[in-house]
């Protein structure tokens, strides 16, 4: 066994043999395992086709969004208030914003602002919230104060919310 590498027959017979044993193998073993993974993978294609689909037909106004966002690179406290106020159905007489100047700080850019919800309920207020979130990752809530309104409705309140973005 020693000198099984000096005799001829392996370099004449055995690596023959091995290199016509590879094609073989791979189209005995390897190729029908690899479609049925192709067949795996595009089933899975097709969901998350079909889940994208149900999305952007439940929720159009996200491309609207998305464009928007390719649009203007530069974040506006008016404009994003206004349009999520409006997409949660909150009137411009229920709501105020102070948004406060850019500050660079630790190289980094920030923007503070302070944004009023007065008499709204806690559905509205938590979609506005999360569409806020949602559509400004980088949009952070700092601070927030509800406020449980006296008389009329039970589920009536003011939000103080302290907002922080960074650039």
């Amino acid at each position: 066994m020693k000198d099984i590498h000096k005799n001829p027959i392996v370099y004449y017979v055995g690596i023959p043999a091995v290199v016509a044993l590879w094609p073989l193998l791979v189209w005995l073993v390897y190729l029908p395992n690899v479609g049925k993974e192709f067949s795996k993978i595009n089933e899975s294609y097709q969901k998350a086709q079909k889940a994208a689909e149900d999305i952007l037909t439940l929720d159009p106004v996200r491309l609207d969004f998305a464009e928007a966002a390719k649009k203007s690179s530069e974040f506006d406290y008016a404009v994003v208030i206004e349009r999520t106020a409006r997409l949660c159905e909150i009137s411009t007489s229920n709501y105020t914003f102070r948004s406060d100047r850019v500050v660079k700080s630790k190289g980094q850019k920030i923007q503070g602002a302070r944004v009023t919800l007065n008499q709204i309920d806690v559905t509205k207020f938590s979609k506005f919230l999360s569409e806020l979130r949602f559509r400004w990752p980088n949009l952070e809530c700092s601070q927030l104060k509800l406020t449980h309104l006296k008389g009329g409705q039970k589920d009536s309140w003011k939000v103080d919310m302290d907002l922080k973005y960074y650039y």
